[in-house]
């Protein structure tokens, strides 16, 4: 299961000349054209075969440092991105960090500019299922023999890096140059990069954007970040560059201050939810709900549908509007707005896989990939406000460096039974351990462990239906991982 999840290959993205590297004479990419598949090995390829070569890159990159060991520095991918002629200069960008609903916001972000008829490159992580979704083109993953060929075109420079470095490049530093390089290949009119992990020092952060995005900030990675909100965001605002414009979610107070100091520091305008934009008014409908929204110009946007669930996703939309406005230079003392007509498309076509995702009905089963207290209080107020379940029932299986004792406490009040579980990677936390901390929180007589993921959730239907009035339901979550595995086991692409 864990193999498959992992190489899946994305939609097909036509190649073109690549101009980082002054042109990729002598290399054939997916547009070339030869009379014979001998003569282009890129014009019929089995699928088979690609997979094969997915899993060989993955088992290469595996092999590196994972993102879970982090050398803080940009040396590494400054130096790569010497090597291959600045390729992440060469469209502008928009960069997004925080704790919580970054890819979503991305992916909205991402929506609106293709709406706008701009062609975008999104850098995400982690993955829910393949590593090839962490970079999109045209809002779809990228194909997996163009993944394969773009980690072997920059291949040799990396292990140049190497060579120079006491610390060799990371798996996530691999990938982020994989990224930029691919966007400059495309090439793509805007990149929507979401950081990995902190900020200052991430390997996304060798762009220079123009429009960052803050998302609210929590406690999370504290180990690394630092134990306050106020400390997290010191390392979340390193993103603000100088001149730019920085769109800020709502945060607490300590965040707030350290954010507007770096934003004086470094002479950026600052556009703060629920000062210069923000959620007017919002309601539940079918398969969302209804925002109206109030832009940098002032300009309030009516009635939008976001076909996404919960208060969270409507700031989060709040967010990707603001800071496209900012992208195309709406607002400030010259007012404006978007054209309407193009938001409510772009918000309409919006999705986040694995964030409150509905696979099964009767009983209704819920994928949400909350792995951390602030996410899990956003996801369990979402589901009480969008859905009428007499009973809900919970898959657990989370990674062990997480606060999984507050994710727990986060979720008790709407789990009537939990099911504990583990996903399949080395990161997982223990399911007798996860057990003992769920029995602490839930007690015993409402705690199941089914070691097996499909196990678990197949005790968690049966639960479910035991509900007599009907309207009972299955939330699967804890972890990216776990998620990204359960949506193979329903079928989702």
């Amino acid at each position: 299961m864990a193999d498959r999840a992992r190489h899946r290959t994305g939609a097909a993205v036509g190649g073109r000349s690549c101009p980082w590297r002054g042109g990729a004479a002598g290399v054939l990419r997916l547009g070339d054209v030869s009379d014979t598949p001998e003569q282009n090995p890129y014009t019929v390829r089995p699928s088979e075969d690609i997979d094969d070569d997915l899993r060989a890159v993955e088992a290469e990159l595996s092999g590196r440092w994972p993102e879970t060991k982090l050398e803080p520095s940009l040396t590494r991918i400054d130096e790569l991105m010497d090597i291959l002629g600045q390729p992440h200069r060469s469209y502008p960008s928009i960069h997004i960090t925080g704790t919580n609903g970054k890819t979503s916001t991305a992916r909205m972000i991402e929506q609106l500019l293709m709406t706008f008829e701009l062609r975008t490159g999104r850098y995400t992580s982690p993955h829910v299922e393949s590593v090839t979704e962490r970079i999109s083109l045209d809002g779809a993953p990228i194909a997996g023999d163009r993944f394969v060929e773009t980690y072997r075109d920059i291949d040799p420079y990396v292990r140049m890096v190497d060579e120079r470095q006491p610390v060799p490049m990371s798996f996530f530093e691999v990938l982020t140059g994989m990224a930029y390089a691919a966007f400059a290949d495309a090439p793509v009119d805007v990149a929507v990069v979401e950081v990995g992990m902190g900020g200052s020092w991430d390997a996304t952060n060798v762009i220079d954007a123009a429009v960052s995005v803050i998302t609210p900030i929590g406690l999370d990675h504290t180990d690394r970040l630092g134990s306050t909100t106020g400390e997290i965001a010191v390392e979340k605002s390193g993103i603000i560059k100088p001149g730019a414009t920085a769109v800020v979610a709502q945060q607490p107070l300590d965040a707030a201050e350290t954010i507007l100091r770096r934003a004086v520091e470094v002479d950026a305008t600052v556009a703060r939810e629920g000062m210069e934009f923000g959620v007017i008014r919002r309601e539940v409908a079918v398969g969302g709900q209804l925002v109206t929204l109030r832009g940098l110009g002032g300009h309030e946007y009516e009635d939008l549908f976001v076909p996404l669930h919960g208060p969270h996703q409507a700031h989060n939309a709040a967010l990707a509007l603001a800071a496209v406005e900012a992208f195309f230079g709406v607002g400030g003392a010259g007012g404006g707005n978007l054209d309407e007509d193009k938001v409510r498309q772009g918000f309409s076509g919006v999705s986040s896989p694995g964030r409150l995702e509905v696979v099964r009905r009767s009983p209704t089963v819920i994928l949400d990939a909350a792995h951390n207290p602030h996410g899990a209080r956003a996801t369990a107020a979402a589901i009480g406000e969008a859905f009428g379940f007499t009973k809900l029932v919970g898959v657990v299986g989370t990674s062990g460096d997480k606060d999984v004792s507050g994710l727990l406490e986060a979720f008790e009040p709407v789990l009537a039974e939990v099911v504990i579980t583990q996903n399949s990677t080395h990161r997982a936390m223990p399911v007798d351990e996860l057990a003992a901390l769920a029995v602490e929180i839930f007690g015993e007589d409402r705690v199941q462990v089914e070691p097996r993921l499909d196990d678990a959730i197949e005790a968690a239907v049966t639960l479910a239906e035991e509900e007599d009035l009907g309207g009972a339901g299955v939330l699967v979550t804890g972890s990216v991982i776990t998620v990204g595995e359960a949506r193979l086991l329903f079928g989702r692409k």
